[in-house]
C-alpha cells in the first residue's frame, strides 16, 4: 500500500477518534471546563497533512485531506453521532467545517513555506490550522450553549499548540524516511 492511502486512511481514523473524544471533557485536576480528550489526538491530522504535502505536494495533500473528510465524517455520523442530540449534531457539522477550512488552509501555508528550514513550514501551518480549526469547531459546536465552550476552547487550543510542536519530532524522523515525489508523482493530477 502507497503512502497516499495510508495516510489517507490514517487521517479518516484519527478524525473519527478526535471527533468521538471531543464529547468528553477531562475529569480530573478540575480540567472539566478547559479541555476535552480531543484535543490530544486531533493534532496528529496535521502531521498527516504535512507529511503528504511534503512527500505529494498540495495537490495530493488536499486530496488527502478530502479522503480524510469523507472518512472522517461518514465514520462520524455513523459511529458518534445521535440524531435525537442538536449537540451531537453540531460537534458533526462543526468538526467538517473546521476540518475542511483548516487543513486546507494548512495546506496553502506549509506550500508556500516548504522551502525554508525543515521545521517552518509544519509549525507555521500547523499552528495556523490549530488556532483556525479550534476557534471554528467550538463555535459551530457549543456556541449558545450552556458548554463553556470559550474556556475549552482555549484549554484545547493550549494542548494542540503543544502537540503541534511534540509533532515535529515524528515529522523530522519521518521526513528522512519519505521520498519526495513532488518532481514525478502520478498522483499529481
Amino acid at each position: 500500500m502507497s503512502l497516499y492511502y495510508k495516510l489517507s486512511i490514517l487521517m479518516g481514523f484519527v478524525v473519527v477518534v478526535s471527533n468521538f473524544l471531543v464529547q468528553f471533557p477531562v475529569q480530573f485536576l478540575g480540567l472539566n471546563e478547559i479541555l476535552t480528550y480531543g484535543a490530544f489526538s486531533y493534532p496528529i491530522t496535521f502531521l498527516i497533512t504535512d507529511l503528504a504535502n511534503r512527500a505529494y505536494g498540495k495537490v495530493v495533500a488536499r486530496k488527502v485531506v478530502y479522503v480524510g473528510f469523507v472518512i472522517g465524517i461518514l465514520l462520524t455520523l455513523l459511529v458518534s453521532t445521535n440524531f435525537d442530540d442538536l449537540i451531537s449534531i453540531r460537534i458533526a457539522v462543526g468538526s467538517g467545517a473546521a476540518f475542511f477550512v483548516a487543513q486546507n488552509l494548512d495546506v496553502q501555508i506549509f506550500d508556500r513555506l516548504r522551502k525554508k528550514k525543515w521545521f517552518i513550514a509544519p509549525l507555521t501551518s500547523s499552528t495556523i490550522g490549530s488556532i483556525t480549526d479550534t476557534f471554528l469547531f467550538f463555535s459551530i459546536a457549543f456556541y449558545a450553549t450552556e458548554i463553556p465552550w470559550i474556556t475549552l476552547a482555549l484549554g484545547d487550543l493550549v494542548v494542540k499548540l503543544l502537540i503541534t510542536l511534540t509533532m515535529l519530532i515524528p515529522f523530522r524522523l519521518l521526513l528522512n524516511k519519505i521520498r519526495d515525489y513532488t518532481q514525478n508523482s502520478t498522483l499529481k493530477a
